[in-house]
């Protein structure tokens, strides 16, 4: 049964003439030699699936009686090290990682909470709630609710309990139904009644919520972006405002998060890293071609020239990043 952390238009690829049992011994020498072998830990983690990674980390395990994980940590630091372990990392253990880091500490990664939950699909919403009870003996839920409030809470929750529709199939009749009680919860009365539009944008299929958007469009004549900024603010705008933008073009969407993370005076690694990642094996080459389309130059080059993962001795090495954009559409 394919994966459901797997899509058609990814960069990695399961590796041919994949062995196990090479790639342990061979990760075994990199990291325990005097110093370590970041090249060869690069060519062999970015060309690899993440289903295959899992194979060489139970083998290392084996063979060497330690977790790859641990050994990579104790070898390596910085951004690197953290590269290296989200690689063999299981999606959904990653992805609950990465939620539990939006949490954590004085303030809350909004950001990262609404572009992990409105990206992923239900069936993968569901693993990664489990592997978040299994990590942290606490839920997902849980920390939501402690963590936000509001109608952003609520939709987040609506969102983390991975019950949107996942139906390719729309419903005409359904679309102008839920276009008109959008627009009667919004621009066609005072005040704004939030839950609809939390009912409707978290539990409809995109292609479902495309075409709601269209009939929108012909009974208020306005587009939805735009009612669901002069109507909502704050988290909650920010929230439904993704989903518009996943139902219309998902690559588009995370292409623009990658924009922004690259900008500015600093990386926003946490944001690239993640998103490198998590799309590595579903759609990063349609990010990709989203990107050169809206901003004009390649992902390659935007990362190539903001990041450069060191080695101890300062000398530049190619990173994860730039190894996944090299790869031929």
């Amino acid at each position: 049964m394919a994966s459901i952390w797997v899509g058609h238009r990814g960069t990695v690829r399961d590796y041919s003439g994949f062995s196990p049992s090479v790639d342990a011994e061979v990760i075994r020498k990199a990291i325990r030699g005097i110093g370590t072998d970041e090249k060869t830990l690069i060519s062999v983690l970015t060309e690899r699936s993440n289903a295959q990674r899992q194979l060489i980390v139970k083998e290392y395990q084996a063979a060497y009686g330690k977790a790859l994980k641990d050994d990579l940590k104790g070898d390596l630091s910085g951004n690197f090290e953290y590269l290296m372990v989200a690689l063999v990392t299981p999606p959904a253990v990653f992805d609950a990682k990465q939620l539990k880091k939006s949490m954590k500490g004085t303030g809350t990664n909004e950001n990262a909470l609404i572009e992990i939950l409105t990206t992923r699909t239900s069936r993968q919403l569901k693993e990664i709630s489990q592997a978040y009870y299994t990590v942290y003996k606490k839920s997902l839920g849980d920390d939501i609710s402690s963590e936000t409030s509001g109608d952003f809470r609520k939709a987040l929750l609506t969102l983390a309990d991975g019950r949107r529709d996942e139906s390719l199939k729309v419903d005409e009749h359904l679309a102008k139904k839920d276009a008109q009680i959008l627009y009667n919860a919004g621009e066609n009365r005072w005040g704004t009644d939030e839950d609809k539009f939390t009912e409707i944008l978290c539990l409809r299929s995109f292609p479902q919520l495309k075409l709601t958007f269209d009939e929108y469009r012909n009974i208020s004549k306005k587009d939805i972006v735009d009612s669901i900024k002069g109507e909502l603010s704050g988290h909650f705008e920010d929230l439904l405002l993704a989903i518009v933008h996943c139902a219309r073009n998902m690559p588009a969407f995370l292409a623009g998060r990658l924009h922004q993370a690259l900008k500015g005076a600093g990386t926003d690694e946490f944001t690239l890293n993640r998103i490198m990642v998590s799309r590595s094996e579903i759609d990063l080459l349609d990010i990709r071609a989203e990107f050169k389309k809206h901003y004009g130059y390649s992902l390659y080059s935007a990362i190539k020239t903001r990041k450069r993962t060191c080695d101890r001795k300062g000398h530049s090495r190619k990173n994860f990043n730039e190894a996944q954009l090299e790869q031929k559409q």
